[in-house]
């Protein structure tokens, strides 16, 4: 779910961190459903009185919830919860101290079939995000591009997945590749 609320120019403001104040605006975060909101103008309805909805508002959410993304691992990478690299990863995972299996959506097939998510729980946070690109978690990384990632149990890998997870939603009504509002206006 993703928050809105009122900003005090009347526009409707995403609330990614849930932090601002006022009283919020919940709505799915999927791509199709922020879209139908601001189609239908429910944002407006749902704080009874009218409100101005920005141009690429759904695009500036998927920006927003990537940087989150991004940001998270990052912290991670300093605290020292994530790695990179196919061999570390691959230490990891037998030592069974990965939680999670990060790994680009643009890498090769062949080298993401050599590498196991860990099992997943029932019930359980996600073990395998795979819909970020080698460049997107590279930023994450301070590199250029990175393939193979991993994190360990904590905070920050629970933060991540959820943000993931988020960040997968609103891009699943284009495929999960690549930011939609290319792709949309490619088609």
């Amino acid at each position: 779910m993703i928050r809105f609320v009122a900003g005090p120019d009347g526009s409707v403001v995403p609330d990614l961190a849930g932090r601002l104040p006022g009283r919020g605006i919940w709505v799915s975060s999927d791509r199709s459903a922020v879209e139908l909101a601001v189609k239908k103008k429910l944002f407006s309805r749902a704080a009874k009185t009218q409100l101005t909805i920005p141009e690429g508002m759904v695009d500036r959410i998927e920006t927003g919830l990537l940087r989150r993304v991004q940001d998270s691992l990052a912290l991670a990478r300093k605290a020292s919860q994530a790695i990179t690299g196919y061999e570390k990863v691959r230490g990891w995972l037998e030592l069974e101290r990965a939680r999670v299996l990060m790994q680009a959506r643009d890498g090769s097939e062949r080298g993401k079939t050599k590498l196991k998510a860990p099992i997943q729980k029932p019930g359980g946070p996600d073990t395998f995000i795979g819909h970020l690109s080698a460049e997107e978690l590279g930023l994450a990384f301070g590199r250029d591009r990175v393939i193979h990632a991993a994190l360990s149990a904590g905070g920050l890998s629970k933060r991540v997945v959820e943000e993931a997870a988020r960040l997968q939603s609103i891009r699943k009504d284009i495929g999960g590749n690549g930011s939609a509002g290319k792709e949309q206006t490619e088609a």
